[in-house]
């Protein structure tokens, strides 16, 4: 694994370097975002004539200069070149790491930006998305009644659709490849035997009856292949135009949806961290919009509990 198929000089160079610390890292989503953020800062440095073995911590600085987005994206791009050159520096390329010291910007725990929908509106997307297509309207269920990310649901084949004690489920790949089983409420089966052409949403599993075996993908195109993320974000913003909801949405809104809803409608913060698979529970606690209600308060229920 390189990236020396990018057209960058820097890339070219330094590509087995970039290969091996690419093959360090366990998760395939990390290595996918940090190969995007390492191909960026190469370019930035290729238009400076800089190579990145010779870069200073200014070089740096002028980079996060140009980084548009969220705090939260802009600081994982300098975390992707800050570990980049943590692995040189372990593989004696550097001395040092020129990162080290570069400001990057503050991750408020407490709030997400991204869009969520209110109740009505995923009422909305859901209706539009039964109008765009089976395969829209059954991704569109998975991730609004499960809150799964996308490449979770992408990444699912229909063998991974199971039974479990009385429960449908569905085995999806955490962050960090941990395999972990996500319940299936009736809604999300039902948009599921419809897409794949189920005759019953009551078997043991849902069956393709497309020719599909089991170790197929469970979203495909026409052709047979995997979803593509891209394609699948792109339905997604289609759907909420259709829907007539104004702002950026995509397939993470529907997790910040799920997450909403679930705790507005009573779910534990506890339990709903479990469902999502977040490792810290300050990322589930962000989206519990109840959480600065003085009702909520703990005095009152010691109050209560000692009369």
């Amino acid at each position: 694994m390189d990236i020396t198929t990018y057209d960058t000089s820097n890339g070219k160079r330094h590509g087995n370097l970039a290969g091996a610390w690419l093959a360090s890292i366990t998760s395939p989503n990390t290595q996918r975002a940090y190969r995007r953020d390492l191909t960026g800062y190469f370019s930035f440095l290729d238009s400076g004539d800089i190579d990145a073995l010779s870069a200073e911590r200014r070089h740096v600085d002028l980079y996060a200069r140009t980084l548009e987005g969220a705090p939260s994206t802009v600081a994982r791009r300098l975390s992707a070149v800050a570990s980049f050159y943590g692995y040189a520096v372990g593989e004696g390329a550097v001395s040092a790491s020129p990162v080290a010291h570069v400001r990057r910007p503050k991750i408020d725990a407490d709030h997400s930006a991204t869009r969520g929908l209110s109740k009505d509106e995923a009422h909305a997307f859901l209706k539009a998305a039964r109008t765009d297509s089976p395969r829209a309207h059954a991704l569109a269920t998975l991730l609004l009644y499960t809150g799964i990310r996308i490449s979770e649901a992408l990444g699912a084949n229909l063998s991974d659709l199971q039974h479990d004690t009385g429960h449908r489920a569905l085995v999806v790949t955490r962050k960090g490849g941990k395999q972990a089983k996500v319940a299936l409420p009736p809604q999300v089966i039902e948009a599921l035997a419809e897409y794949l052409g189920a005759a019953t949403a009551h078997g043991t599993a849902l069956q393709s009856t497309n020719g599909h075996s089991d170790d197929a993908p469970l979203f495909t195109t026409a052709t047979g292949a995997r979803w593509a993320s891209s394609e699948a974000f792109r339905t997604v913003a289609r759907i909420a135009r259709l829907a007539g909801i104004e702002g950026k949405v995509s397939p993470h809104s529907m997790r910040h949806t799920h997450a909403t809803l679930a705790l507005d409608a009573g779910a534990s913060l506890h339990d709903l961290q479990d469902s999502m698979g977040h490792a810290d529970p300050r990322t589930t606690r962000r989206y519990d919009r109840a959480r600065g209600r003085l009702e909520k308060s703990s005095a009152y229920t010691v109050a209560s509990a000692l009369g």
